[in-house]
């Protein structure tokens, strides 16, 4: 049967209104900004306000049944697993395959990336797991905002919208630049050919890049027109990918010298490790194909095919890529800013190097088509919650996609990508991501051994207990190795606190079984994922830490100042004209798409 359409807008002549409009109600219809007087009176009760959101949690049958209200129009149902496959290959096989790797394996693990691939594949499927059970059981265009918002409450899922954000326009910002310089060698072997030096400007934002603007421009004018227009285009350039990948790895292997690959650890487990953190980048995007869930026609069935299915194949091709390069070129004689392409040439096949960045070049594209969707469907989701203006949240009604939102993350990553270079972008990125993949394993173990109906306070004091001795083994572990303070005793003692931690989560009774599709061997598998996160992040530089903390600082500026009083209105708005939201059988039967909830 045919999935349940979300349920018409509580505003009986939304479908009258222009879908280009831009009154002050538009974007801020909340009581909290009606007039001055009573946003000093939200000031005033700010306190209140924020202790209410910090322990207000959302429910799944609010993510799908009353959020969804806001957008007024449908999103259309055309995605199958085919495609969910091919828009996660897309994604995520884009740029930090060719930026990367060449410049980890010659600065820091040698032929050994190979083995920082596995690390960071094996975390990103981690991560994987727990998104697909989340996107079964919630297929909402949220994500890990929505998941986040259900398990951890409030705050700390705009934290993660905060940061979600973030990603998604700096990882866009960042393929910009990418596809400018790769285009920009092929033309002139300069990558900053198309660039535009501003003298007296800060070095990393003193180079105008309107190459990347134009790109980017492009490419979601064309993820703007139709999911399944853009899923068609994705799959289909895919192809080219995955045949010239075929030729860079038999052509690697068929010139391959096994004297390459010694020393195959040059730098120790350290240089494995920090590589592993930077190449992290190479598997991001798939987070963004979680939230095409609310436009997948079975989500029961075509996420964990696509998703998981995908990450595991791309795992496979990365740590054979990897090889390939190892193989054909020693390791200190790779070319940092363009490997694969050099390499070609130092074998005797110049002509490659064409092919090499056209596959990347084409990669790079795809990756900007299916991110451009998924930051737009983040933002529809984070709007429809109130916590940045409603406007975004509007579904065009004839595209069937949310041009608002479109608007917004196009206009600010392209401002982004004219200023900032890629080494800047790149940190920012990988530990914003890194920070939200983590939570979203913690908010597994919740959702599994919390219930807000059945838990009582000793129940949950044992879990929170066991959480806490999770994540802070974790995060012990991940400082010592960063600092290179009691080297293995430290690292010893941090695991076994670990797994004390989880053997004692896993002798608690669960109080919530997956309703279609569930991650295997819980809690080991999601606590892994914790550590396996926070151990990345440990692993890059303190300036990437100084950002993340900047930017999460002005994001909590905001929250102060605007998305608790909005949030808080419309929470209690909702509770004092409506009782919806409470029907768990209701939702289970959306997510198995058997029944029509009326």
């Amino acid at each position: 049967m045919e999935p349940p359409p979300p349920p018409p807008s509580s505003s009986s002549s939304s479908e009258n209104r222009s879908y280009w409009r831009w009154s002050k109600r538009d974007f801020f219809p909340e009581k909290s900004f009606e007039n001055g007087k009573s946003y000093r009176e939200a000031l005033a009760a700010t306190c209140p306000r924020l202790k209410d959101r910090l322990l207000n949690r959302s429910s799944d049958s609010h993510e799908l049944l009353v959020l969804p209200r806001a957008s007024e129009h449908r999103m259309n149902r055309c995605l199958t697993w085919w495609d969910l496959s091919w828009l996660a290959f897309g994604s995520v096989v884009g740029s930090g395959i060719f930026v990367v790797t060449g410049q980890e394996a010659r600065l820091h693990a040698g032929p050994a990336i190979v083995l920082s691939y596995a690390a960071s594949g094996f975390s990103a499927l981690l991560s994987a797991l727990c998104y697909t059970e989340f996107a079964v059981d919630v297929p909402v265009a949220g994500g890990s905002f929505s998941f986040l918002r259900i398990e951890l409450g409030d705050f700390l899922a705009f934290v993660a919208a905060g940061n979600i954000l973030l990603e998604a326009l700096v990882g866009a910002a960042g393929l910009g630049r990418s596809w400018s310089s790769y285009f920009a060698s092929m033309v002139k072997s300069d990558p900053d050919f198309f660039r535009i030096r501003i003298p007296g400007f800060k070095p990393g934002f003193d180079q105008l890049d309107p190459l990347a603007v134009a790109v980017l421009l492009i490419t979601n004018g064309i993820a703007v027109s139709g999911t399944r227009k853009t899923s068609i285009i994705t799959w289909l350039s895919s192809l080219i990918t995955t045949l010239v990948i075929g030729f860079i790895i038999i052509v690697g292997f068929i010139h391959g010298k096994a004297s390459n690959l010694t020393p195959f650890i040059p730098n120790g487990v350290d240089g494995v490790f920090n590589a592993a953190a930077v190449v992290y980048w190479s598997y991001s995007g798939f987070d963004m194909v979680a939230t095409m869930a609310e436009e997948t026609k079975k989500p029961s069935r075509d996420i964990p095919i696509g998703l998981v299915g995908s990450m595991s194949v791309i795992t496979v091709i990365y740590c054979l890529m990897a090889l390939s390069l190892v193989s054909m070129v020693k390791y200190t004689e790779i070319d940092v800013d363009a490997a694969y392409s050099v390499a070609f040439v130092q074998i005797g096949m110049s002509w490659a190097k064409y092919l090499v960045s056209i596959c990347a070049l084409k990669g790079m594209t795809t990756s900007l088509l299916v991110g451009s969707m998924g930051q737009a469907r983040y933002t529809t989701q984070i709007a429809r919650s109130h916590m940045i203006p409603p406007f975004f949240a509007l579904v065009h009604p004839k595209a069937g996609t949310p041009v608002n939102a479109t608007l917004l993350t196009t206009i600010c990553s392209s401002v982004i990508a004219l200023f900032s270079s890629l080494d800047v972008l790149s940190s920012v990125f990988s530990i914003s991501t890194l920070f939200i993949f983590m939570l979203m394993a913690v908010a597994l173990l919740v959702r599994r051994y919390c219930s807000r109906e059945s838990t009582g306070r000793g129940e949950l004091s044992r879990v929170m207990i066991c959480l806490f001795l999770i994540v802070g083994s974790s995060v012990v572990g991940a400082a010592f190795w960063h600092s290179q303070k009691l080297g293995w005793i430290g690292y010893t003692v941090a695991a076994c606190v670990w797994f004390l931690g989880t053997l004692a989560l896993s002798l608690l009774p669960k109080q919530r079984a997956p309703k279609v599709w569930g991650v295997p061997l819980v809690p080991w598998l999601p606590s892994l994922s914790v550590a396996t996160n926070l151990f990345l992040m440990g692993s890059l530089g303190t300036e990437a830490f100084w950002r993340f903390i900047i930017c999460t600082g002005v994001m909590f500026v905001y929250y102060f100042f605007v998305a608790v009083h909005a949030t808080y209105d419309v929470e209690h708005q909702n509770k004092d004209n409506t009782q919806e939201g409470k029907n768990d059988e209701g939702v289970q039967d959306a997510t198995n798409q058997e029944v029509v909830v009326p």
